[in-house]
């Protein structure tokens, strides 16, 4: 289980989001359609992205032991089980 990208996701959507709007109304877009599209694409890409934050950042983590994954006995983890 990824608690990491959890917690990312919450981050990202909300800067994936934020991002799309400021560049939808600095191109001079302005209305409910180019919000709309900007939560899509918030919504529908925050968690893939936070996923890859938090891959690269426990590949780039010296005392992070990556091949912890692969050793997981069940896609399902128990609650109390540790990070991988």
């Amino acid at each position: 289980m990824d608690r990491l990208s959890i917690i990312l996701t919450l981050m990202t959507g909300a800067v994936i989001t934020g991002g799309s709007v400021i560049m939808f109304f600095t191109f001079g877009w302005y209305g409910w359609a180019p919000i709309a599209v900007a939560v899509l694409a918030g919504l529908l890409l925050s968690w893939p992205v936070a996923w890859l934050i938090s891959r690269r950042i426990k590949r780039k983590d010296p005392q992070w032991d990556e091949t912890a994954v692969e050793r997981v006995p069940s896609p399902i983890p128990k609650p109390d089980a540790p990070e991988v």
